[in-house]
């Protein structure tokens, strides 16, 4: 028995010895400023990456546990996929994030890894994209790239259990329950999705053109009225979400003005379902519209002080008045970082705005690196909503979250 043991610890010590070892350990704690300073999260995390290959084949594997106190460990694969390299031709299958675009937090034509929502928008994005098992080839002529991504099976959005404080559900005066039987997406040939997407270098700019046929990764809420009364009156409403199809084209630049960063990005959806209200008023009904979702971004620098700044819009085609969602939603973001003490500090600020409900997602942060891969951050996310919002009227994406502003601090060791 010792001497089995003995050989099956050499196997696995003479394998790993091919493998390069990376990864992080960190424990993050954030505090709610307000009413009884709740802690709003306490996790720990231990994020490995192994990768390694011979020849003209290569893998990668990054799993990953997440710790809370109280609650089991949250164990998982954010990535295990296999490559193969050929003259003009990589090919890679496995469970993997693809990131497209050259937007600073948002998704437009980012579109092709699924987004975990569990706490809003405030991970970083290598977490908040999640892993899709698709195979991917990228092509290479010249200084351009054609790449095709085939997804056998969908995967949605991930959104946080109802009893979390970033979960934005439906709201009715009356009672409401779920139906869920329609929600999930068989996984079968005709239920695949495929991605394009053409990018390359020319004299002036770096360009990405892109086209997909998908699922939306967002369902849409199909409500059943019931009605009773005489008058009739809505007494209760059933929910039942689902997912449908949609068309995207598009793309995205990035190109050098006066010493500053230009950059764009646009895509235009078909099929997209909207919330309505129906004659009677009620948001009950869904109308299918197009929409283009875009952004223009400019990145310089003053001294050693970086700057950033993106004008963002989502508008809908043929707009009907009876949809729910304003004809055009515009959004800013505004990013400014400087480092000191030798780039061992950093002192950075993120925020979103949002033009329509003028509310606000403002994120201050500082971070120390106090050691070699050894980090100190602290920072606050401020949620601001607008005291001219009415009682009942929608508050806007950041507004929403007004009673969620929190302080945080990250403790990180990479390796």
């Amino acid at each position: 028995m010792i001497k089995k043991v003995s050989i099956l610890m050499i196997l696995v010590s003479s394998v790993f010895a091919q493998v390069e070892v990376g990864g992080y350990a960190r424990n993050y704690i954030g505090v709610l400023t307000g009413g009884d300073q709740e802690y709003a999260i306490i996790q720990n995390t231990l994020d490995l990456t192994f990768s390694g290959g011979s020849g003209n084949v290569g893998y990668f594997a990054n799993p990953y546990i997440y710790q809370t106190p109280g609650s089991d460990l949250s164990f998982d694969l954010r990535e295990v996929y296999l490559d193969m390299f050929f003259t003009n031709t990589d090919i890679r299958i496995g469970k993997q994030q693809i990131i497209w675009g050259k937007g600073d937090g948002v998704f437009i034509t980012d579109i092709v890894s699924p987004k975990d929502l569990n706490e809003f928008l405030l991970p970083d994005f290598d977490e908040i994209r999640t892993g899709i098992t698709a195979l991917k080839i990228n092509q290479y002529v010249g200084d351009q790239t054609f790449e095709l991504v085939y997804i056998p099976a969908f995967s949605a959005t991930i959104f946080p259990e109802t009893s979390s404080i970033w979960s934005r559900t439906p709201v009715f005066p009356m009672p409401a329950t779920y139906d869920y039987s329609e929600k999930a997406v068989a996984a079968n040939l005709e239920n695949s999705e495929v991605f394009m997407k053409l990018s390359g270098i020319v004299s002036f700019m770096d360009y990405e053109i892109m086209a997909g046929y998908m699922w939306d990764d967002d369902p849409s809420m199909h409500i059943t009225p019931i009605f009773s009364g005489s008058p009739p009156a809505l007494t209760e409403v059933t929910l039942a979400p689902q997912h449908h199809r949609l068309t995207v084209g598009g793309g995205s630049f990035s190109t050098e003005l006066a010493g500053m960063v230009l950059r764009g990005e646009g895509a235009y959806y078909q099929g997209k379902q909207f919330l309505a209200l129906n004659a009677m008023n009620y948001p009950i009904d869904l109308i299918e519209k197009d929409y283009f979702h875009y952004l223009l971004g400019l990145d310089f620098s003053i001294g050693s002080t970086r700057f950033s700044t993106q004008f963002i819009q989502q508008a809908i085609m043929d707009y009907e008045d009876p949809i729910v969602q304003e004809d055009a939603m515009n959004t800013l973001t505004f990013l400014t970082n400087r480092t000191f003490l030798r780039e061992t500090l950093t002192a950075q600020l993120f925020a979103y705005v949002g033009l329509n409900k003028s509310d606000a997602l403002i994120r201050p942060t500082l971070s120390y690196d106090l050691a070699d891969g050894f980090e100190i951050l602290g920072g606050a996310n401020i949620f601001v909503k607008d005291t001219d919002i009415a009682d009942g009227d929608d508050p806007g994406q950041f507004g929403y979250f007004d009673d969620n502003d929190m302080l945080y601090m990250k403790v990180k060791y990479s390796f």
